[in-house]
């Protein structure tokens, strides 16, 4: 089994897995368009956290990195993810295409947070997203924390992704966070 981590399993991964290699889904779009109420936010401000969104183009591609389960840590991971995914998310099965093109494609299992679930937020500006994401903090840390790492981790390990929402998003909270210190 496999697992497609495109947000903060690219970067904090907290399961056991035998490898892992980096690649992309087609036919997805990755957007801070799901709200969360645990991890980045809580239910009274609630953070934002990437899902993927059907595209229009069936070729659009999101980059991240597949992480081979040990058979004997299947059940253990799938709980494990269940709930971590728990406020919207649900498994789906995709293809896989390894960016080491001797390698096929595959399929593995991605986490999505569906467009009818009550926390998808839809489409929203990186500006409005930027003022949601400043101000947001959950169990697992500041908002503006996962943003910045997602967005270092897509640059360090897939520089070639093409990823104009996360680093328009990225740029927009840096210049919130610059005037508000100027500010102070």
């Amino acid at each position: 089994m496999w697992i497609f981590g495109y947000g903060s399993l690219i970067w904090k991964v907290d399961f056991p897995f035998k490898t892992k290699e980096i690649g992309y889904i087609k036919g997805y779009v990755r957007r801070f368009w799901q709200a969360s109420i645990d991890h980045r936010g809580t239910p009274e401000k609630p953070g934002r956290v990437a899902t993927l969104v059907p595209s229009e183009d069936p070729e659009a591609r999101v980059w991240g990195v597949a992480y081979e389960i040990p058979s004997d840590e299947v059940q253990a991971t799938l709980s494990h993810l269940d709930y971590r995914e728990r406020c919207g998310y649900e498994r789906r099965a995709v293809t896989f295409h390894p960016q080491d093109g001797r390698r096929p494609p595959h399929q593995l299992t991605i986490y999505v947070g569906t467009e009818d679930n009550p926390y998808f937020t839809g489409p929203t500006s990186e500006e409005e997203l930027a003022a949601v994401v400043v101000e947001a903090r959950g169990m697992a840390g500041p908002n503006t924390e996962y943003l910045y790492n997602l967005a270092e981790a897509v640059r360090a390990t897939m520089p070639h992704a093409q990823e104009s929402h996360l680093f328009i998003l990225e740029q927009a909270v840096r210049k919130r966070e610059r005037s508000a210190n100027t500010v102070s």
